[in-house]
């Protein structure tokens, strides 16, 4: 009873009969018929089993091999949709089948396609319609004119092409987002022009879609409080819930899963399914099987944390969200709304989100800033609209994340085309109303050839990322680089040699959603250590401060401190009279598990994902390696169980010089540094980064300096300049001093 209700194999067959075809020899046809029952097994949609009897009958049939042959067809043409005929010419005619048009609201739903093949030719067979493949969130989708989905099953042990047969069947999947009565029209086709006359080759049918069953969702944090998670629906062939391809916002079609609050729903129609839940990085991965019969019904679930840096004061956030362009709806070009937005910062438990408004969707996005925490906030979690000067005449020089904004439009401009062609002038515009700023996705333009930290390489300086940091950290106009969604190398070795030259800008995490990374807000992250309450202005402050570290979400780096000095505390120094022993502790914890993922950490460095502790893992082991990094170079290391515990850590290491110290587990963490001062001399720990800082600048100004606009170019000449020499002082401190 169930195949039948599910695969839509009407008993009988209606008016539509579809022609026997009499020459196709019997022993390529039951071999591609067996293929044929394999495949609808596979797919969970097998025929009732007194027609799949009879057709092994058939199949094996040692007497009238051709009365065989139409016995066959007739059993398997009650199933069939429709019939496409493929004349010698190879134009393709299309009639409708016996099987009766109906289909599930929300679900997919599998028909036969007889093909007469009278050319004999072996093309794909093609399946489209006017009534799907729009994508979802276009205007024209929501006047519901694109509601279906549409698809040849064309996998093992099928096979993509025809056979050249006389005759054969293939599968057809529809999938329907709505309930009710719909008219759909199928065209089929083996490649371009095939086309009969006369639209012969489409065929209009009405459907009729059962409604789907409502799940209620009741969704408890691990305190028992009603939330908001994540949920990945899959039905026994894998098939995700709801169809990526048939959403509405806030369902993102790039998404896998959906995210839902206590008291929200899913329509699924009847059947088995499993779901996937959780709510960010700092919780479990937990799997609930459930059976959805034909009636409404509540489903609970209960997530599970595994550390909450927030109870001890450091909180995350991701500073690089966007509500409109990359992998969001192309059509309204201007993007999701703040409720949509709040959704996916809530279901991911980021403490704070940051929504970018930028070149895509900028004048309707740019309508949401308020100066201020958006409405929605709540009081553990913080949405505020800022800015990314991205798609702007200085995007070249590298995109800009200003935090903590109380005006969003440069002075005197109008339109984007009216904002400075290089980027300092919008550091300073930002310094004078106190914004938090930086350099975004700073890896790219950065790229090395070789994975070295830190490296005496010259990167190209090329692109988008923290290429102009060079000219602008020299004028303390630079709050933070950004790290998590480039190569790790890529933006760590910028970082590194200008700290080790005495300039202290501080690192920050990222994910760029949903354009370097669309999986889900939050993949790049900073935990902030907050003062005396969560506020997003104070968090904007702590990366400018330096009292945050950076990470994936499964590994933390929590009281990072030198000598009892926190991190970020004060000017986060530690001052010694003479070289010392200094004493780093911290509270460190990573998640694994307990298998190896060969896809994530046998890919190269410079392959998504940039970031993420599977690629520490030592060996098959659970380990990871956590490393005390003074001037850029690991000089202690310890192996960190990734069970979740939260374990603290020690190391004791003599300081010769002024230095800055941080701790890293890479790919996975880092955190900012303290600055160990000895003797109150300043850092300026390596000749070679003096000397590459200088390269870099020069070989900046190659890259950028033909797409700064005439009228700003003396300007920017001097602030080069300014640059050069500011690192030659450095390099001749740094002789001194060593």
């Amino acid at each position: 009873m169930r195949i039948v209700a599910l695969f839509v194999l009407a008993c009988v067959a209606s008016a539509q009969q579809l022609p026997l075809v009499t020459t196709v020899e019997h022993q390529p046809l039951a071999a591609q018929v067996s293929r044929l029952l394999e495949a609808l097994v596979f797919l969970g949609e097998p025929l009732p089993a007194e027609e799949t009897a009879q057709l092994k009958q058939f199949t094996g049939a040692p007497g009238d091999r051709a009365q065989a042959a139409a016995e066959i067809q007739k059993i398997l043409d009650r199933h069939c949709l429709v019939g496409v005929e493929i004349n010698p010419e190879s134009r393709v005619k299309v009639q409708e089948g016996p099987a009766k048009a109906e289909l599930i609201e929300q679900g997919w739903r599998t028909f036969l396609v007889k093909v007469i093949n009278q050319a004999g030719i072996t093309p794909v067979l093609a399946a489209e319609s006017p009534n799907a493949g729009m994508l979802a969130g276009s205007e024209e989708w929501k006047v519901s004119r694109r509601w279906l989905d549409i698809r040849m099953f064309d996998k093992q042990p099928m096979r993509p092409r025809l056979s050249g047969l006389e005759v054969e069947y293939r599968i057809l999947q529809l999938y329907s987002r709505d309930a009710g009565k719909r008219e759909a029209r199928l065209e089929f086709n083996v490649g371009q022009g095939t086309q009969d006359l006369g639209f012969r080759s489409q065929v209009d049918l009405l459907f009729t879609a059962r409604p789907a069953t409502k799940v209620t969702l009741r969704v408890f944090d691990s305190d028992d409080r009603p939330t908001t998670a994540s949920f990945l629906v899959r039905d026994t062939e894998n098939r995700v819930y709801p169809s990526q391809a048939k959403r509405l916002a806030p369902d993102l079609a790039f998404q896998p899963q959906v995210y839902r609050a206590n008291g929200d729903s899913l329509l699924l129609p009847p059947g088995d399914y499993t779901v996937e839940y959780t709510r960010g990085p700092e919780y479990r991965k937990k799997m609930q099987r459930i059976h959805v019969g034909d009636q409404p019904m509540e489903l609970a679930f209960r997530l599970e944390r595994w550390i909450d840096p927030a109870k001890t004061g450091w909180y995350s956030g991701d500073h690089h969200i966007h509500a409109a362009g990359c992998a969001h709806y192309e059509k309204p070009t201007e993007g999701v709304y703040p409720a949509d937005m709040m959704r996916y910062i809530l279901g991911e438990d980021l403490k704070v989100g940051s929504v970018l408004s930028w070149g895509p969707g900028w004048y309707f996005q740019k309508t949401f800033f308020e100066g201020k925490d958006n409405s929605l906030s709540t009081k553990e979690n913080l949405m505020r609209y800022d800015v990314e000067v991205s798609g702007f005449p200085s995007s070249h020089t590298g995109h800009i994340v200003l935090l903590g904004l109380t005006e969003q439009d440069y002075p005197g401009a109008k339109r984007i085309e009216d904002w400075p062609s290089w980027g300092i002038p919008i550091f300073r515009w930002a310094k004078k109303q106190n914004a938090v700023a930086g350099f975004a996705h700073s890896g790219w333009g950065l790229a090395l050839k070789e994975e070295k930290l830190p490296t005496d390489e010259i990167p190209p300086f090329d692109g988008i990322g923290a290429n102009e940091f060079i000219v602008g950290v020299t004028q303390n106009l630079v709050d933070f680089i950004s790290t998590v969604d480039t190569p790790y190398a890529y933006e760590l070795n910028i970082w590194y040699h200008t700290l080790n030259v005495g300039y202290r800008t501080r690192i920050s995490g990222e994910t760029d959603f949903p354009c370097i990374y669309g999986e889900r807000v939050g993949l790049g992250r900073s935990y902030v250590r907050q003062r005396d309450k969560h506020d997003y202005r104070d968090w904007a402050d702590g990366i400018r401060e330096g009292r945050n570290y950076v990470s994936d979400g499964m590994s933390h780096l929590l009281e990072f401190r030198v000598n009892g000095t926190e991190m970020g505390a004060g000017a986060s120094e530690v001052h010694l009279a003479a070289p010392a022993r200094v004493h780093v502790t911290a509270n460190v914890a990573a998640l694994l598990g307990e298998t190896a993922d060969d896809s994530i950490r046998k890919l190269s460095y410079d392959e998504k994902p940039y970031w993420n502790l599977e690629r520490a893992r030592i060996g098959n082991s659970r380990r990871v390696p956590l490393e005390l990094v003074v001037n850029g170079e690991p000089v202690a290391r310890q192996e960190i169980e990734a069970d979740g515990v939260e374990r603290p850590v020690t190391f004791n290491y003599k300081i010769d010089r002024s230095s800055w110290i941080a701790l890293r587990i890479l790919p996975s963490s880092h955190t900012n540094p303290i600055f160990v001062l000895v003797n109150d001399k300043p850092v300026r720990a390596s000749r070679k980064s003096a000397e590459w800082c200088l390269k870099a600048v020069d070989q900046c100004w190659s890259q950028k300096s033909p797409h700064i606009r005439l009228e700003e170019r003396g300007e920017a000449e001097r602030a080069y300049a300014a640059a050069r020499e500011a690192y030659r002082q450095r390099l001749n401190e740094t002789a001194a001093s060593n």
